[in-house]
């Protein structure tokens, strides 16, 4: 899907401004996960939204682009196999409840219009460059009731088939009581904890991740 031209400058100046070493040690590939019961089907996304591009913050509706709430957060994903091979072309798909709780989902229409961040995506899509890089723009993410706060990740490609997983806040203090951090071992977190850095105020952002996302192979 072609990006918008705001959203194509965002997403480069973000790249621009991540300087900082990927987590590039570990060949741990990432745990294996559910889709859960909050991933948006793709039927539903293409009859009520036709976009699910890789900014999540910005919604083009009734003639107006709408800003989500929250913190934006640049995410940086590097796809690579066991063996440290760069995988491009991979396809990467995001998505995480809003600044209030709740996920763009069939379910969420049950819900008061107020509740809903109606400038929230809550969902996107990106490809993995020549490099094995994708990148979004999200927001940080914002825990609900029993859940510590992460985001939703499923990778696709030939050479190793499908991988999903959670994207955790490194050191958020509801891990310790998320069901799911808890049944992780140390590497296995390790692979998944998003290490949240201060973005240059020239981006746009208020944090910067970049990590490796390691698959089978």
């Amino acid at each position: 899907m072609k990006l918008a031209r705001p959203r194509r400058l965002l997403l480069q100046a973000f790249a621009a401004t991540l300087a900082f070493p990927a987590l590039a040690s570990s060949r741990r590939t990432i745990a294996s996960m559910t889709v859960g019961p909050f991933y948006p089907p793709r039927a539903w996304r293409e009859r009520q939204h036709g976009d699910w591009d890789a900014d999540l913050t910005r919604v083009a509706r009734d003639g107006r682009v709408l800003a989500a709430r929250g913190e934006r957060l640049g995410l940086e994903g590097r796809v690579v196999d066991a063996q440290g091979r760069i995988v491009d072309g991979a396809e990467v798909e995001i998505w995480q409840c809003d600044a209030l709780g709740h996920y763009t989902h069939p379910s969420t229409q049950r819900v008061p219009a107020e509740s809903v961040d109606a400038g929230f995506q809550g969902f996107g899509s990106a490809r993995s460059d020549a490099q094995g890089i994708a990148r979004f723009v999200a927001i940080r993410p914002h825990p609900y009731p029993g859940r510590t706060p992460h985001i939703h990740i499923r990778l696709r490609h030939p050479s190793f088939g499908e991988r999903i997983s959670q994207l955790f806040v490194e050191n958020d203090p509801g891990n310790a009581g998320d069901f799911l951090w808890r049944s992780l071992d140390a590497e296995e977190r390790e692979a998944l904890a998003m290490r949240l850095v201060a973005a240059p105020a020239a981006s746009g952002l208020r944090w910067q991740v970049r990590q490796d996302w390691v698959v089978p192979g």
